[in-house]
């Protein structure tokens, strides 16, 4: 279903303070005498920091920063949003944009600081520097300023992932879709094709064709489902993740507006760029037509996330979206790896179809190449790795400074438990979020129902936490709320089943309150954490533990101005799990890092391993179909190798158990080393053996036609053993 536009009138009346160029800012800041806050910057990332930004002419044009592996990505464009504040830019006309809150607040309070030493200031520019956070995050604010004017109502709610398959799950239903003879795709299939589609622009034809092929069938079905869908969406007031950003590049696309859109910033710094996706890049790109003032940052060999809709093409192909193309600077010092460790990565990623040509180089000597290890199997992975990593610990290095990674999440298996059984603790990330905790849904939907009584999947979920209050009662009590427009009234008038009559008055109660903001913020979150608790005492066995989870969000809740803000910034950008997650040991304080290599990513560690250095693990079978598949599982083993600081482990078992097979269902299979590290490569490796024995070969058609001659019949030893 197509935006409606409203009218744009020539001055708008949301415009923010922040909107306007503080020329008192700029007036009142001291100059610095030198440039000595960019003395520590190489000649590379000086490069990178000073192009283009010259006081007396507007911002320059197009920046494309390549950042090597470790190449001191962060620190430099810290320094740049840093140069541009003491040059005199305004800091409330620069966006920031990065791929995670933590990432924007580090940004922030890096390049604040900086900025304030050279200015000799104690201003906040961090208060300043306001426009700093995701794509979905500065997506979702510049929606509520214009919402009056596309047709949105600023009080919209945002829907998580689960919510969103939730509203499907219902549309699915009401479409009749869930009874066809032949099983329809789940809702977090549909979920997936959608959001795929969005993101990539893609044809929904195409979409099916080359990530959903078993879904093909169904074309027509999913069609008139997702516009379902959205129609849902418009009726309840509700965004989702992608909305967030299909309707920021519909307002960037639209004439009336993309002005004004594109006036409020004269920078626009952007990190991460190879994970971004087609329609990001549409943004930038109507909000920055020219180039002017437009600076990415990112490295296309670290671009492994296809299958959220990224696209590599979009940093391969910046140069030449610009007339005249755009600069492009390359670090590639490393500061992270060891000169052995970095041949060989470099070789790795050489062999890539395309890429941007660069070598990282750093002056760590080192005499020890990366271990190229052959194993039996995946029980000798596990031991030699366990091993390793003991010995590690007593020479001093912490269990916290090594890391195990691997391809997929059931690739260790078989070491969690060899190190179970060796009471060596760890932690593996790629656990269930925050918000996708039971009991944290639960109180987020409280306040998500009294922010957008129209949003029925949150009122729903509300209403059934009361005992004897099943699907049918709560769809009857969300229709008389549709119907008045005002839930509390509609609660009040309701009458309740028996067994929730005891509780019913308290429940109107707190959402007369809640809904009419009568209890201020955060306030008001203590209210809602008081009515809840029973209901989590009755619900779950581990209520004390759920708990510290609610009191863990009351306090992230009081650093908000309000509850949409605190809604907002939580279902787009939410911190780690606690209670319903592995998480770190609690009797531990050292502790072994188990992660997919995609977790991996941003992250290093002094001692890395990676499992199944074998094709069908690296790369995937499920990797291959195509060349961009097999480059970008090229670039998931370099991003492995690149995390590495002093030793890095390859370990490459002969044999290894596979999951799901269509034809053959579970089992063993031989393995030969990855593809990506061919015999050509082997001279950059320490190639070994463990243990120190013969390999294990695969039985040969000769071994298998003795022992049949042989008929050693062992079911017949066995019956014997106790004669």
């Amino acid at each position: 279903m197509p935006i409606q536009y409203a009218t744009f009138p020539r001055t708008n009346p949301q415009r923010s303070p922040e909107r306007a160029v503080s020329s008192a800012f700029a007036a009142s800041r001291p100059q610095p005498d030198a440039t000595d806050y960019l003395a520590k910057l190489n000649d590379a990332q000086r490069a990178a920091v000073e192009y283009g930004i010259d006081p007396a002419a507007r911002p320059g044009g197009p920046l494309l920063v390549i950042a090597g592996a470790g190449s001191g990505k962060t620190s430099t464009l810290a320094h740049r949003v840093a140069h541009l504040l003491v040059k005199g830019a305004d800091p409330r006309r620069v966006l920031l944009l990065t791929f995670s809150r933590r990432a924007a607040q580090d940004m922030t309070r890096r390049a604040t600081r900086i900025a304030a030493q050279a200015l000799g200031t104690r201003a906040d520019l961090a208060q300043a520097l306001a426009w700093t956070g995701t794509f979905h995050s500065v997506g979702a604010r510049l929606l509520r300023e214009y919402a009056e004017l596309i047709g949105l109502s600023p009080v919209f709610t945002i829907n998580d992932r689960e919510d969103c398959a939730d509203l499907i799950h219902v549309v699915r239903h009401e479409l009749g879709l869930s009874v066809k003879s032949r099983r329809f795709p789940t809702k977090a299939t549909c979920l997936a094709i959608y959001s795929r589609a969005v993101n990539t622009g893609a044809p929904l034809a195409r979409v099916l064709d080359d990530a959903f092929p078993w879904c093909r069938e169904w074309e027509a079905e999913l069609r008139a489902l997702f516009a379902a869908y959205v129609a849902a969406k418009q009726s309840q007031n509700v965004l989702d993740y992608d909305d967030l950003l299909l309707y920021w590049a519909r307002m960037a696309a639209e004439p009336a507006i993309a002005a004004d859109l594109a006036g409020r910033f004269d920078h626009i710094l952007v990190d991460e760029y190879q994970d971004t996706n087609r329609l990001q890049a549409s943004i930038l790109f109507a909000m920055k037509p020219q180039g002017h003032g437009l600076t990415v940052v990112g490295d296309d060999a670290q671009s492994i996330y296809s299958f959220r809709g990224a696209t590599v093409r979009n940093i391969l192909d910046f140069p030449t979206q610009f007339e005249p193309n755009a600069h492009r600077v390359t670090l590639e010092r490393n500061y992270r790896s060891t000169a052995p460790i970095l041949a060989a990565s470099n070789a790795v990623i050489g062999l890539a179809a395309e890429r941007f040509t660069k070598d990282l180089w750093t002056d760590r000597a080192c005499a020890q190449r990366p271990r190229l290890v052959t194993v039996a199997g995946e029980l000798e992975q596990a031991r030699y790795v366990v091993e390793r990593v003991l010995e590690a610990r007593e020479t001093g290095m912490k269990l916290k400074a090594q890391a195990v990674l691997f391809r997929a999440a059931h690739h260790s298996a078989a070491l969690e438990l060899e190190l179970a059984r060796r009471n060596v603790p760890f932690v593996k990330f790629g656990g269930l979020r925050f918000l996708d905790a039971s009991h944290v849904k639960d109180v987020l939907a409280v306040l998500r129902w009294a922010q957008n009584p129209r949003d029925r999947v949150a009122g729903f979920r509300v209403v059934q936490l009361l005992p004897g209050v099943g699907p049918a009662t709560a769809a009857r009590v969300l229709d008389d709320v549709t119907a008045t427009h005002d839930a509390a009234a509609a609660l009040d008038a309701f009458e309740p089943p028996a067994r929730a009559s005891a509780d019913w008055a308290p429940f109107v109660e707190l959402m007369a309150d809640v809904c009419g903001a009568r209890t201020p913020w955060p306030a008001e979150f203590e209210q809602v954490r008081r009515w809840y608790e029973p209901h989590l005492e009755r619900n779950h066995e581990d209520a004390s533990t759920r708990q510290a989870d609610v009191l863990q969000m009351e306090s992230l809740a009081a650093t908000y101005a309000s509850r949409e803000r605190f809604l907002t910034e939580l279902t787009l950008d939410p911190p780690d799990a606690t209670s319903d997650e592995s998480g770190v040991p609690l009797v531990d304080e050292d502790y072994l890092i188990l992660s997919t290599i995609h977790s991996a990513k941003g992250q290093e560690w002094r001692n890395v391993f990676v499992l199944n250095g074998v094709d069908g693990c690296i790369p995937s079978d499920l990797g291959t179909g195509s060349q961009e598949e097999i480059d970008e599982e090229r670039r998931l083993l370099y991003v492995a190798m690149t995390r590495a600081k002093e030793d890095l482990h390859i370990v490459v078992p002969q044999r290894f158990y596979v999951h799901n097979q269509a034809q053959n269902g579970d089992r063993h299979v031989w393995a030969s080393r990855t593809r990506f590290i061919p015999a050509s490569l082997l001279p950059l490796f320490d190639a070994q053996a463990w243990p120190t024995v013969a390999p294990l070969t695969a039985p040969t058609a000769t071994g298998l036609a003795a022992a049949a001659k042989a008929r050693i019949d062992i079911a017949a030893q066995l019956k014997t053993m106790w004669d």
